[in-house]
C-alpha cells in the first residue's frame, strides 16, 4: 500500500492498492522515435524534466534500470516541498519548515542534478534546451514538470496578498497568511474560492474552509462568521459518495455555497472579492471579506504551451492507460502536467509511477506494456483539526477505496494518516 504526495502535485495524498492492479495493455507499435541526437556530449539515456514527486520517484526507478551516471533531472529549485502538509499549515496545524527539504537531500545518489530550467522541447531530435542555449540529448524522456500556479490572472493579484485577510495555501509564501487571516479574524465573511480551470487537489480549497470553521468554534467565534464557499463548479464534488457527505456536514455547519461563481478581482484595500456568475457571462457581484482565502487559476508550465509534446491546451499529451507519449514513443509523461483525464492529486502520481515504470521498463526491451493506469486518484478531505473523509476514485468517478470501512465517514483514523504517517512514507519510501 502506498501513501504519498507530491511537490509537483497536490495536498492529497493517501494510501492505495494500485501496486496490486497489473492490467493488460491493448497492442500497439512501440518501436522507438529514432531520430538522430542533437549530439553525443550531455546526453543521457534517461531525462527527467522536474524535480517534484513525480520526477524524483521516477528518477530512483530508473537509476535501477539503468544506472545513477545514465539518468539526469533538470529542476531549478533548491527546496523540494511536500505540499501536501500546506493543508494543515495555514490552519494552524503543522509548521511550514517541516514540508520543506533541500533539492539535493532528495535527489537520488549519483543521479545528475542538472540545475536548470528547460526551456525548449524538441523530441523530433530527441533533445530539450536549457537556459543559457544548453542542449542536453537523451534516449529516454520523462516530463514531470507539474502545473503552473496563475495568481495574476485575478486582477489585484499577486500585490494585493501585501494586505493583511487574504492568503492561499497553494504557494509557499502565502500559506502562513492564511493562519494569520484565520487568528486574526474578528467579524464578518470568510470567503474561500475555487477558480474557473483545472486543480491540483479538488478538495483542498475546501479544507481550510473546515478547518477555519472548526478553529473559530474553538476561539468563540463561530457565531461571528458568515462562512461563504464560492466555487466555479456546478457541484461541491466530482463523486457522489464524498458529495453526499460533504453537503451534510456544510448543511450542519451552516456554511453558504455558491455555485458557478468565479474570482475575478480583489480589492485588498477595501477587502473586496469580485466574482463573475458563469450563469450570466460578465455579470458579477461584490462581497466584503473578512477572511479571503484564494485558490488560483493554474495552468500548464508555460514551455509546454505550443510544444511538440503537448495537446491543444499545453498538457503532455499520453496515453491514458500507460503514459506513454501518443505520437514519440520514447517520450512518457507524469503527474500535473499530463493530460490524464483523472483529478490532479499527489496520490495520482503514487499510482501512475508503478504503471510507468512497467511502461518503460518494456519498452525498453521493444515489448508491449502491460500495466494499465485505472485513473486512481484520491483526496484526504479535512474535515477538522482531526477528521478526515478519505476519497479514493478512478477515471470514471467511481469509488476505489482501500479499506473495508465506509470511507464517506469523517474519522479520527485517516486524519492521522494524512497528518503523521503519510508525510513519513513521503520523505523514506515514495521519493527513494
Amino acid at each position: 500500500l502506498s501513501a504519498i504526495g507530491a511537490v509537483s502535485s497536490c495536498s492529497c495524498l493517501c494510501p492505495a492498492v494500485w501496486l496490486l492492479k497489473p492490467g493488460m495493455q491493448k497492442l500497439s507499435s512501440v518501436a522507438l522515435h529514432t531520430a538522430a541526437r542533437c549530439a553525443a556530449k550531455d546526453y543521457y539515456e534517461v531525462l527527467v524534466l522536474g524535480g517534484g514527486a513525480g520526477g524524483i520517484t521516477m528518477s530512483a526507478r530508473m537509476k535501477r534500470k539503468v544506472g545513477a551516471g545514465n539518468v539526469a533531472v533538470v529542476e531549478p529549485s533548491q527546496t523540494h516541498y511536500y505540499q501536501p502538509l500546506w493543508t494543515l499549515v495555514g490552519g494552524g496545524a503543522k509548521q511550514l519548515a517541516a514540508s520543506a527539504r533541500p533539492t539535493g537531500s532528495v535527489m537520488p545518489k549519483g543521479v545528475e542534478w542538472i540545475k536548470s530550467r528547460v526551456t525548449v522541447l524538441d523530441p523530433d531530435k530527441n533533445c530539450v534546451w536549457l537556459e543559457n542555449d544548453t542542449k542536453v540529448s537523451y534516449k529516454y524522456l520523462i516530463i514531470a514538470l507539474g502545473i503552473s500556479l496563475h495568481y495574476e490572472k485575478i486582477k489585484g493579484l499577486p500585490e494585493g496578498f501585501r494586505h493583511p485577510k487574504i492568503g492561499s495555501n497553494y504557494s509557499v509564501h502565502t500559506v502562513e497568511k492564511t493562519w494569520k487571516a484565520l487568528q486574526d479574524f474578528k467579524e464578518g465573511n470568510a470567503i474561500f474560492t475555487f477558480p474557473n480551470t483545472p486543480v491540483k487537489c479538488a478538495g483542498a480549497p475546501q479544507k481550510i474552509m473546515y478547518l477555519s470553521e472548526a478553529y473559530w468554534r474553538k476561539t468563540g467565534k463561530r457565531s461571528k462568521a458568515n462562512i461563504m464557499f464560492n466555487t466555479s463548479l456546478g457541484v461541491i464534488f466530482g463523486v457522489k459518495k464524498y458529495a453526499d457527505a460533504l453537503l451534510e456536514i456544510i448543511k450542519e455547519r451552516n456554511i453558504a455555497v455558491n455555485y458557478k461563481r468565479n474570482l475575478v478581482e480583489v480589492r485588498a484595500d477595501k477587502q473586496e472579492a469580485v466574482f463573475e456568475n458563469l450563469d450570466k457571462p460578465g455579470v458579477t457581484e461584490v462581497h466584503q471579506y473578512e477572511m479571503l482565502h484564494v485558490t488560483p487559476p493554474m495552468g500548464p508550465p508555460e514551455v509546454l504551451i505550443n510544444s511538440p509534446v503537448s495537446d491543444g491546451v499545453g498538457w503532455v499529451d499520453v496515453d491514458k492507460e500507460t503514459l506513454q507519449h501518443k505520437k514519440y514513443p520514447n517520450v512518457f509523461g507524469i503527474g500535473d502536467c499530463t493530460n490524464l483525464p483523472t483529478s490532479k492529486t499527489a496520490a495520482a502520481v503514487a499510482a501512475q509511477s508503478g504503471v510507468l515504470d512497467n511502461t518503460i521498463s518494456l519498452v525498453m526491451k521493444n515489448q508491449l506494456p502491460t500495466k494499465k493506469y485505472d485513473g486512481y486518484t484520491s483526496c484526504p478531505l479535512v474535515t477538522g483539526y482531526n477528521k478526515v473523509i478519505l476519497a479514493e476514485f478512478d477515471y470514471d468517478a467511481q469509488p476505489l477505496e482501500t479499506f473495508p470501512i465506509d470511507q464517506s465517514k469523517e474519522r479520527v483514523t485517516m486524519y492521522h494518516m494524512k497528518a503523521d504517517m503519510m508525510p513519513f512514507l513521503y520523505w523514506n519510501a515514495l521519493l527513494k
